[in-house]
């Protein structure tokens, strides 16, 4: 073992026999004479700068106009001046002109200070579902809408209609009923008198909760809030809402009774509310059933158990604020910290005050039950004894002396050098473990000691587990074994290996790798009992952590390793890397090793990592972007978004809030006050993040509904294709082929699901499935959000069937540069600037060179391997704009389409007009730059102008026509046509591109 720090490098250092530059070799000459040392490097630096500024000027696109279209511009701009014309006559180069496209707040961002912008107050728990200030949205619109009441009625309807139809459930008065009350013990009584409710019954009473009833009941009895901790198998996700229920029976108040037991995940509530039907010897919709997004089976309205998803009970609350409804809240799996159960917590915490007859149940599977209890006030606490076998434990250098594995040092990978603080943490970090070796190396051989020193804990080390697995196999008894692995690399690499291993290969064994990504079918032998003599192997990411349960396994090997997402709010960027998992995440593996006798868990990190874990892993709403979050505080008026933050059991930095505030009011949803805009009113109402929302409304606007749904439903849920083992590069071709040269992510996942679409028609869906890699099953998930996404905009009014295919709403459905352009609507201000390579130094022969691709905010990134313009090194335009990026390796776009000029001009923000380089320049924010004559750069703004006037009324007012049939069509009719026909008709020019369009 080595103390101390690393070796030095051999760095090139400086010298007085070093030269200070290349002199006249290179390219363009050398330096002026007389410089030296500091100065000629600057020289270099400068000239570089220059060069590249004058590559970005030359590689400009063009924005233009044939003649006919600036003289029907022209033609149709000047029927009626828009009120901002006083604007423009000035030459808006001229220095101090005012040149910014102005736009109603409801629409565009609040820039301007104004409080005239549509918005709604911050009155908590108000009965009224919108209070809109209807003397700011007059003034606002003044021209547009002339009948005061004419206004209040639409505006109303369209929110009054999204509060009937969105709810999803009718709510009831619970006063107790008499005659209810005795047909409710009466059925309790012919349910014991059923053979198979009393067999059910008796495995019932063989769970630990059960056998703790009593004490259960009396805690929930004498108490509001009550937390209840158990190991999973305890069955108190089963039981508690029974007895609860069955108390109320018995004591008359069955009738009042309204139970909710929330579950972080679909799969839970659904399956959870099937078992407590079956145990009540009853069909679903009795008195249990389940509801989540798209699905439900829901209960009897009294005397009932609903088990939903959080999501769910949030959403009744824009309904009944508080939750008047509900007798009994169930907030099962709190443990788990998403971001969803902790935005409850705070809204429970603010109702119970008003809701003295309330009784809320915490129900954690970790022993973290005094966090909660604190929070509510120190609230009681029970705990419910486990239902597993012992599980015996070895740490890495255990299991390393039981093995005899070893590394040396001559087989260590070059490690990454960091440097400044990253450098420090891996120092100290190094330095604590060999300390730790020094006090242990009296138990342990010197060679485990020194294997452990030359390890590298950043990854996994696949050949160390296929060895133990293999050594598990000869020496243990049967019993699945289960991988924890954090992603789907090291899972590929493990597969690889055992599969390598004739052993592994043979009908005794059967390999499972088990990933969100990988087709549902090839799953289900996780769950399948292999026959005798057959070990079942289960390589796992944290899916098999707590999502589903493997009831086989005896042995667990856990990697320690998992993927958590991130953020790191001072670049306002998620990251997914591989980290060491808490304490608690720990626990859990090793408990899924003893479900059906005495198993054994081995840990691939020593007792030093042990020791250095933290307790729980960090709650979600520390590590994830707020928008969504802060949409829905407005949304329920409950105040100032970091004041109601501030009463979290753990708060968001104060920079994650003002980084989601700014987000929103970029994109219109929130005014300059933090008050809702109409824009974010829609936006809170539709069940995805803000940019998606967005985007649906515009599709919606401009007719092409049907594929901006499907790229929303996809965005929001997952992408419909799964991971094929070995067949990587063969998915990415078929990606490719989707995609049809459209250099779009978003027009290859369109052209996914038209193609299953067909297929399904023409009957061999599957076939179609399989040979395109697609999960079917996520297929017809995006086409059930679909359908909810056009019930949602039909109920508010913007549109007028609310079938998916309508003709009204996909008249443009097929134009893909439109779609592309709806999407820069939705993205803006998420956009890539692509640099072309110097391509004038090239070889003859030689493959182009890959462009360089920077954002504003986050400098340079890289196109993730799964985007179809990953590969890419001709674009159609020098601009893109892109949903998900994502820090891993490197800064990762995930997908990205290109846009073109106009789509940029037209759905970007400010435009404002300068002169560079001699050159009449338009520009998006001040950013985004293209050569435009003035003439042509006027139009186009002045049309800007004219569409966000257009936007903002059908926003406020969704029922507005802006496409009206018939002869006498509407000028809003011909502008958004003229729009669009730009949009269309473009082509990307530039004027000096060095091989590049």
């Amino acid at each position: 073992m080595h103390r101390g720090g690393t070796s030095p490098g051999r760095g090139r250092g400086g010298g007085p026999n070093r030269r200070g530059g290349r002199g006249g070799r290179g390219r363009g000459g050398g330096h002026p004479s007389g410089l030296s040392g500091k100065d000629i490097g600057l020289y270099y630096a400068r000239r570089g700068k220059e060069r590249k500024k004058k590559a970005e000027v030359e590689n400009r696109s063009v924005v233009t106009l044939s003649k006919k279209e600036e003289s029907h511009l022209t033609s149709l701009l000047r029927e009626q001046e828009c009120k901002m014309e006083t604007e423009y006559v000035s030459d808006p180069f001229q220095e101090g002109a005012s040149n910014t496209s102005a736009a109603p707040n409801s629409f565009q961002a609040a820039s301007s200070g104004s409080s005239s912008s549509t918005s709604v107050k911050n009155e908590p728990f108000n009965d009224g579902y919108c209070d809109v200030d209807y003397d700011s949205l007059l003034q606002q619109f003044d021209g547009v809408f002339k009948d005061e009441e004419k206004v209040k009625v639409k505006v109303e309807h369209a929110w009054q209609n999204s509060k009937t139809n969105l709810s999803g459930t009718h709510y009831c008065s619970l006063e107790t009923d008499d005659e209810m009350e005795q047909f409710f013990k009466d059925d309790l009584k012919t349910k014991f008198q059923s053979q198979k409710f009393n067999q059910m019954l008796e495995f019932r009473k063989k769970l630990p909760s059960y056998q703790m009833r009593k004490e259960i009941m009396d805690t929930i009895a004498e108490n509001q809030v009550c937390v209840i901790d158990g190991q999973t198998g305890c069955g108190k996700t089963t039981q508690v809402a029974q007895f609860i229920l069955e108390d109320c029976i018995e004591k008359g108040r069955g009738s009042g009774c309204h139970i909710i037991c929330t579950q972080p995940r679909r799969i839970s509530a659904v399956s959870v509310a099937e078992r407590v039907a079956s145990e009540r010897n009853e069909a679903l919709g009795k008195s249990c059933g389940y509801q989540i997004r798209l699905d439900c089976k829901l209960p009897r309205d009294r005397g009932s158990i609903l088990y939903c998803t959080t999501g769910i009970l949030l959403q009744r609350l824009v309904s009944d604020p508080y939750m008047l409804n509900i007798t009994h809240i169930i907030l099962d799996e709190i443990h788990e910290r998403d971001i969803m159960s902790d935005f409850l917590l705070i809204i429970i915490k603010d109702v119970i005050p008003h809701r003295p007859d309330l009784k809320v149940i915490l129900m954690s599977a970790t022993l973290n039950a005094e966090e909660f209890s604190q929070y509510f006030g120190n609230c009681p606490m029970l705990h419910i004894p486990g239902f597993t076998f012992p599980v015996q434990e070895h740490y890495l250098e255990d299991t390393l002396s039981m093995i005899n594995y070893r590394v040396h040092m001559r087989a260590q990978q070059p490690q990454k050098i960091f440097h400044g603080k990253q450098r420090y943490e891996q120092q100290r970090e190094r330095d604590q473990l060999v300390d730790y070796l020094y006090s242990i190396e009296n138990k342990y051989a010197p060679d485990v000691l020194e294997t452990i020193e030359n390890m590298d804990f950043k990854q996994i080390d696949v050949n160390l587990v296929a060895q133990l697995i293999q050594h598990i196999c000869s020496n243990f008894d049967d019993g699945a074994i289960l991988v924890f692995l954090p992603g789907w690399g090291d899972i590929t690499k493990l597969h690889d290996l055992l599969m390598k291993n004739p052993v592994f290969r043979s009908d005794r064994f059967v390999v499972i790798p088990l990933h969100s990504m990988l087709p549902t079918a090839s799953q289900k032998q996780i769950f399948e009992t292999p026959p005798v003599g057959v070990r079942k192997i289960v390589i796992a990411t944290n899916i098999a952590e707590t999502s589903i349960t493997i009831p086989d396994v005896v042995y667990v090997i856990n990697g320690g390793k998992t993927k958590v997402q991130a953020y790191d709010v001072d670049v306002n960027v998620s990251s997914l890397l591989p980290q060491w998992g808490s304490k608690a995440s720990a626990r859990q593996r090793r408990g899924r090793a003893g479900r059906v006798k005495a198993g054994v868990c081995f840990h691939l990190f020593t007792q030093y990592h042990w020791d250095n874990f933290a307790d729980y892993t960090l709650p979600e709403i520390l590590r994830t972007p707020l928008e969504s979050l802060c949409l829905q505080i407005k949304q329920l008026r409950l105040g100032r978004v970091e004041e109601f933050l501030s009463k979290a059991m753990q708060s968001p930095e104060q920079k994650a809030i003002e980084n989601a505030i700014k987000s929103l009011k970029q994109m219109g949803a929130f005014d300059d006050h933090e008050e809702l805009t109409a824009l974010g009113y829609h936006l809170a109402r539709l069940p995805v993040v803000p940019r998606v929302g967005r985007m649906i409304l515009f599709g919606a606007i401009f007719s092409c509904l049907d594929p901006v749904l499907t790229i929303a439903g996809s965005l929001d849920f997952k992408e419909p294709f799964y991971i094929p083992l070995h067949k990587e590069r063969e998915a990415d071709e078929k990606r490719r082929e989707l995609a049809k040269r459209s250099q779009s992510d978003y027009i290859m996942l369109v052209n996914a699901f038209k193609g299953w679409e067909d297929a399904k028609r023409h009957q061999n869906a599957r076939e179609y499935c399989w040979r395109y890699f697609l999960s079917e099953s996520t297929l017809r998930m995006i086409e059930n959000m679909k359908k909810q996404f056009a019930q949602l905009l039909y109920d508010i009014g913007f549109l007028s069937s609310p079938q998916v295919k309508d003709p009204k709403a996909n008249c443009f459905s097929n134009n893909t540069k439109l779609v592309k352009a709806v999407m820069c609507a939705g993205l803006y201000p998420h956009v890539i600037k692509v640099v072309p390579p110097h391509n004038q130094y090239k070889k003859p022969n030689q493959p182009s060179r890959p462009p360089k691709l920077y954002t504003e905010q986050y400098g340079r990134v890289k196109i993730h391997p799964k985007s179809v313009n990953e590969k890419e090194t001709n674009y159609e335009s020098l601009w893109m704009v892109y949903h998900k990026i994502m820090k891993s390796t490197s800064l990762f776009v995930h997908d990205c389409s290109v846009v073109t000029p106009f789509a940029l001009l037209f759905f970007g923000g400010t435009i404002t007009f300068k002169q560079e380089e001699g050159m009449d320049t338009i520009c998006v924010d001040d950013i985004i730059k293209f050569h435009s004559p003035l003439k042509i750069a006027n139009l186009v703004k002045r049309l800007r102008v004219e569409l966000d006037g257009l936007l903002s009324k059908k926003i406020t007012t969704p029922s507005v026509e802006l496409f009206a049939g018939g002869r006498d069509k509407s000028r809003d009719h011909h502008i958004l046509t003229a729009i669009i026909d730009l949009i269309t008709t473009e082509t990307v020019k530039a004027k000096s591109a060095s091989g590049y369009k």
